[in-house]
């Protein structure tokens, strides 16, 4: 598997993990006590507020971000682009988003929203590498 494919891997995961601190954050406490309800989990993350509330607009926007990215990395292997080309953007593009988590979670918006527009063009680069 290509650097690449392994990066379309972490990137399909950072979602799970960023929203996954939010529900850590409930610790063990009882649903009742405003821990994490795995009986009702949307009510329970649309209740959150600061930090958590943000975890989880990170990971819908986590989630948006990958069909651009997965469709940009196949379309440059499938147009036999240099794999090294591929391989180093696609590290950018995940590198971009661990820090726009980050930036989110901070609540950092300006840079937040300036890291948002790298990760696009990372992966509009990966495109223009299919010709």
């Amino acid at each position: 598997m290509s650097v690449a494919n392994w990066c379309v891997l972490a990137a399909c995961a950072l979602p799970i993990l960023t929203v996954g601190m939010a529900k850590a954050s409930a610790g063990m406490k009882s649903p009742r006590k405003g821990g994490y309800d795995n009986h009702n989990p949307r009510q329970w993350l649309g209740q959150l507020t600061g930090w958590q509330q943000r975890a989880v607009a990170a990971q819908a926007n986590g989630f948006e971000a990958l069909p651009l990215f997965i469709a940009a990395v196949l379309m440059a292997q499938q147009a036999h682009a240099d794999q090294s080309s591929i391989d180093h953007l696609a590290i950018g593009f995940v590198v971009a988003r661990v820090v726009y988590v980050a930036m989110y979670l901070l609540d950092i918006a300006v840079v937040r929203s300036l890291v948002w527009a790298l990760g696009f063009g990372l992966c509009v680069a990966i495109m223009a590498l299919a010709g």
